[in-house]
């Protein structure tokens, strides 16, 4: 099932992402190699490897790619459609980390603050170490500090290392909560959990090596305490009003369910299977508490939205007539802040944002190119020598399939430079 949409309707959709004129680029893909990415897509479909998706892909700002391709809920024979609404999961970490960097501009957080200073439990953690085959806690060496959290360099994992597993379930995290990121079922606010959080051994010391975990989400609760203001209402007034993103939220209303992507998984062979209800599935972003918002993964949005933050900080930190961000933070958030911590081949991770060093590293992204994706399988990328933003909206998890690294390549292929 394949929907094409009108470019003019999508030219006249998206706003101008510039003031200024952009440097002279191809404005289109090639036809005939463009077809080859609707090709894949729709065999994905046809072999019951996917649902559906919607991929978009921008150049200077305007779309020369966009197809809503299969189901949006296959049971239910409800199409895929350009405003289905997606549960973004990691994909949630940059706009966090955007907000985190609109107050280190107000000076009311600083880039080697100590989190303790928000969060009282963060000023004497611990670490688990692993020696001749037991456990122990030791204290961390320093304490951890809000670069540490933007490079996921904190030692901060998810807690579903068999080292700590069990504390953190105790506590209502790691292995209690879905697949240890999930909180949209909590009936508490984030900074409560965070707050607990604290209390917990962490397992790498900070500064000493890339561990993704719950990072993020300590995050939002710092976004909380620095601006007096709850998450969801610094992300909505300073980055997604503005910048004209309205399907982007934590909770769906009730009346807007009937726009969200159901959730599928690969299953024996391959084949999806509808991924079942609560944590580990569906979730609870319409039904939920709406209580918990989660910095680190719990963002709902649209393809179009999303694209639509993505210009903004490829352009530098403005679009749609609003600055966010000034030029020079883009640039500290979308160039490697994390040495060789994050990858010794050719990757780096900046301020929410892994980041090319070099070419092949990812594919054929460009060097300086960004992105990152998410556990229900979306997937983003930004390619500032092209100009081209590329997002894949998908729901799959788990995902035993290679459809996005596929996708930006078949992107690739077919830019007309």
């Amino acid at each position: 099932m394949r929907i094409q949409i009108p470019v003019l309707f999508l030219l006249l959709s998206l706003p101008a992402a510039s003031q200024t004129p952009p440097a002279k680029t191809a404005s289109t893909l090639d036809p005939a190699r463009a077809s080859r990415i609707t090709r894949y897509l729709q065999e994905q479909v046809d072999a019951n490897r996917l649902a559906g998706a919607v991929a978009l892909v921008l150049r200077d700002g305007k779309p020369v790619y966009q197809e809503a391709i299969g189901w949006a809920d296959k049971e239910a024979s409800r199409k895929m459609s350009p405003n289905t609404i997606f549960r973004i999961a990691s994909q949630t970490k940059a706009i966090t980390s955007t907000a985190v960097m609109a107050l280190i501009e107000e000076g009311k957080i600083g880039i080697d603050e100590p989190v303790s200073h928000f969060i009282p439990t963060f000023a004497k953690t611990t670490v688990a170490v692993r020696a001749e085959g037991d456990v122990k806690f030791v204290p961390a060496k320093r304490p951890i500090t809000i670069k540490d959290l933007l490079t996921h360099t904190a030692g901060v994992s998810y807690g579903t290392q068999r080292e700590v597993a069990e504390l953190y379930r105790a506590k209502g995290l790691g292995p209690a909560a879905g697949n240890g990121w999930y909180t949209a079922d909590k009936e508490e606010p984030i900074c409560e959990t965070m707050e607990r959080l604290g209390t917990l051994p962490f397992v790498a010391q900070p500064g000493e090596a890339f561990v993704y975990g719950y990072n993020t989400d300590i995050l939002g609760c710092v976004v909380e305490r620095a601006s007096s203001m709850p998450l969801d209402q610094f992300i909505r007034t300073r980055i997604t009003e503005p910048l004209g993103m309205k399907d982007t939220r934590f909770f769906i209303p009730e009346n807007e369910a009937s726009r969200l992507a159901a959730v599928y998984s690969s299953g024996p062979g391959g084949t999806i299977v509808r991924a079942p209800e609560g944590p580990k599935g569906q979730g609870h972003y319409v039904n939920g508490p709406r209580k918990s918002f989660a910095g680190g993964a719990g963002l709902t949005s649209t393809a179009h939205d999303y694209a639509l933050f993505l210009e903004m900080i490829r352009n530098g930190g403005t679009a749609n007539g609003h600055r966010i961000l000034s030029t020079r933070t883009v640039a500290l958030m979308t160039s490697n802040q994390s040495g060789l911590l994050h990858s010794q081949n050719g990757l780096g991770f900046g301020y929410g944002f892994e980041t090319v060093e070099r070419y092949g590293a990812r594919d054929m992204a460009g060097i300086g190119s960004f992105g990152w994706s998410g556990a229900y399988g979306t997937e983003y990328w930004v390619d500032p020598q092209s100009h081209t933003v590329l997002v894949l909206m998908i729901q799959l998890m788990p995902n035993a399939t290679d459809i996005q690294p596929k996708f930006y390549n078949l992107v690739y292929q077919a830019l007309q430079n």
